[in-house]
């Protein structure tokens, strides 16, 4: 029975291409945006925040509360529908572009690797070596670089979830007055150490589910990083001033080593793949020197491999993008209808209508108002009704920021407009003399007969 080897580490090998260039500036730039991100302000609030403890989302300065869950779980099917879309037409090049793990490791942290260590032969050679004074230097720097990166990032993703003022709270007072905050910042440091410590490329090939749906979302008319085998076999190696019985491919293996999850792209396409384009660098690279044409590697369907034609969109991503078209409208208009306030009005429970010596009907009721904004609403409520006139229980005329206020009062109506058992009453919540709410409730009377 064979042993296993166990893991076998990657050590991938630096080509600075064209597309590694774009990458490059693209990573930096989404770097900027993720740690800034918490620290700009929009409309006074946070321009991303996932509070989940206090079930307060923030997103581009727009408050949402937990009363608004039903926009939240229409964002996500957008957003799922969205990256089956992306993943159907360009595949998985999320991953290899924008995936906050790939932008780490491979334009942070792999390049403070070779920094401290050298290229990928020289960290290899590293690792095997017996244990020297330079080894335990090297290694000893590396990892107090890779803690102190990962304390940041813990940082950074704790004030995406508590909010920037709160941590800077943490971070300026004593750790005794905040240990759980403390100890949360600790927690993720050791987890984030961890991934681009020492777990890497796994999180990509076996821990990330959306690397297994890419064999669903795929298709022949998906574009890939896949190699052009019409173009590329049979292999062999190139000699100049003979005649040429092999395909472009001359062997080398550059694919593969410049592979941050070692994979043969040659092999076809792998849910290893996460279409970073390196050894689309790396083969470009190898035929400018063959004075051959570019793109034996390249960005492409497999249906172009096959049969030459360009890429083309196919039915189904029709589909899906009509549906997507349909959810983003939806949640526009729901966006556009939405209230700063929400109203909730409910007749008393227990009780009936009380007649009154002036020939007017009174019904109690309770009522709940939300403010989803990050300022103080003053309001009134007034019914829609001339005739009709509200009696507050206690008074209240504004809602705090973010928060709530419950009220109890009685609408009162003259019994003469009484034409039915139940009727609707309909109010309207005022603020600034603008109508932020309406609200519709039963009214009990006996009727004017």
């Amino acid at each position: 029975m064979q042993e296993s080897k166990g893991r076998e580490w990657i050590y991938p090998k630096l080509v600075k291409g064209k597309l590694y260039r774009y990458r490059d500036a693209l990573s930096w730039s989404l770097l900027f945006l993720l740690f800034a991100g918490p620290f700009i302000k929009v409309n006074g609030e946070q321009l991303l925040l996932l509070d989940v403890l206090n079930a307060k989302f923030v997103f581009a300065g727009l408050v949402f509360q937990p009363q608004d869950f039903y926009l939240f779980v229409l964002a996500m099917l957008i957003f799922i529908v969205f990256i089956v879309l992306f993943t159907a037409v360009f595949g998985r090049v999320w991953c290899g572009w924008a995936c906050p793990q790939t932008i780490f490791m491979e334009m942070v942290f792999r390049k403070i690797e070779r920094w401290i260590e050298g290229d990928a032969v020289r960290q290899k050679k590293l690792d095997q070596s017996p244990l020297t004074v330079e080894k335990i230097l090297k290694k000893g720097a590396k990892h107090t670089i890779f803690l102190l990166i990962s304390f940041l990032i813990a940082n950074i993703f704790l004030a995406y979830i508590i909010g920037s003022d709160a941590l800077l709270t943490i971070i300026r007072e004593p750790v005794s007055q905040h240990l759980a905050g403390f100890i949360a910042i600790l927690i993720f440091t050791l987890v984030f150490y961890g991934v681009f410590a020492y777990v890497r490329e796994i999180v990509c090939t076996v821990i990330c589910p959306y690397g297994r749906l890419q064999g669903v979302l795929l298709d022949k008319k998906s574009m890939i990083v896949g190699y052009d085998y019409g173009r590329g076999e049979p292999r062999g190696k190139f000699r100049k001033n003979q005649e040429n019985v092999y395909g472009d491919c001359v062997d080398c293996g550059l694919c593969v080593q410049v592979c941050p999850t070692g994979i043969d792209i040659r092999n076809g396409t792998q849910l290893e793949c996460i279409n970073c384009t390196l050894c689309i660098d790396a083969c470009d690279m190898v035929m400018d020197k063959l004075q051959r044409p570019r793109r034996l590697i390249g960005f492409k369907s497999e249906e172009e491999i096959e049969t030459g034609k360009p890429f083309k969109l196919g039915k189904r991503i029709y589909g899906y993008s009509a549906v997507l078209l349909v959810l983003i409208s939806v949640l526009a208009f729901m966006l556009i209808r939405r209230t700063d306030i929400e109203a909730t009005v409910l007749r008393a429970g227990g009780t009936l209508y009380q007649l009154r010596d002036d020939k007017t009907v009174s019904n109690l009721y309770n009522a709940e108002l939300i403010n989803k904004t990050n300022h103080t609403i003053r309001f009134d409520i007034t019914p829609e009704e001339p005739s009709a006139k509200i009696a507050y229980i206690r008074k209240i005329d504004s809602v705090p920021q973010g928060g709530s206020i419950k009220l109890t009062f009685f609408i009162i109506q003259p019994q003469a407009n009484i034409a039915t058992y139940k009727s609707t009453v309909r109010l309207n919540v005022v603020s600034g003399n603008k109508v932020v709410d309406r609200i519709e409730t039963v009214f009990i009377a006996p009727p004017n007969l």
